[in-house]
């Protein structure tokens, strides 16, 4: 599927994420694949992203798809259990605004902006099928959910939330601020549930193990056919 794009950028945070991605690009012959690992949460990912995009435009070699990436927490309550793959069809800023005597109000309630960004609905489709991911908002948080409170708070705001991770929104920012026309997607796999913080239960090496899979999926053996000119 992938194959379709001339140059792809792939944001992850740490390098055990680049490291399961790039995994499935050799596997492949996948030349057109560059993966980073960004650093953790939104600012780091868009100061990498951006970097990566400007670099590119330079070298008169642009991306013309971004991809953020890594593993995440999935909620429950939105079916979505460990060792899930997740595809974003909103990538959702979830802690980004004021709390208010009313509770949380958005960047885009407050006039300031806006809170997420919409994926094309066909890449979405396209990648979900043949991955065989759920669909579904992905979260962007700055600091990670560790009680079922604060989760039940984000299902209050969010009540189709699939996952909660931290870099996607700052990824689909920086792009988006490079250019209007530049796609972005975001592709999870879960290793944990948000809710009560409990790191026996998080299955990491799973996670990142279905990463490489889901790529794999993406970049299939037979990619030879025609790239665009």
């Amino acid at each position: 599927m992938l194959s379709a794009y001339r140059r792809v950028l792939v944001v992850a945070a740490v390098a055990a994420e680049r490291e399961a991605v790039v995994a499935a690009a050799e596997r492949t012959r996948a030349p057109h694949l560059d993966v980073v690992a960004a650093g953790v949460g939104p600012a780091a990912a868009a100061a990498a992203t951006a970097t990566a995009l400007v670099t590119a435009a330079h070298q008169a070699r642009p991306y013309d798809l971004v991809i953020a990436t890594g593993i995440s927490g999935g909620f429950a309550a939105s079916g979505v259990h460990v060792g899930d793959t997740v595809v974003a069809d909103r990538i959702v800023a979830a802690d980004l605004g004021a709390e208010t005597p009313a509770g949380f109000a958005s960047v885009t309630e407050l006039g300031f902006g806006h809170a997420e960004h919409t994926p094309p609905p066909h890449l979405v489709r396209a990648v979900a099928e043949a991955t065989g991911a759920r669909t579904g908002p992905v979260l962007s948080v700055s600091t990670t959910t560790g009680t079922q409170e604060h989760a039940e708070q984000l299902l209050a705001r969010h009540p189709d939330a699939a996952a909660e991770a931290m870099e996607g929104f700052g990824v689909a920012e920086a792009a988006r601020a490079h250019s209007a026309e530049l796609p972005v997607l975001e592709l999870r796999t879960v290793s944990n549930a948000v809710g009560p913080r409990d790191r026996a239960a998080w299955r990491i090496p799973e996670a990142l193990a279905a990463l490489t899979t889901a790529f794999g999926k993406l970049v299939p053996q037979q990619h030879t056919e025609g790239l665009p000119s």
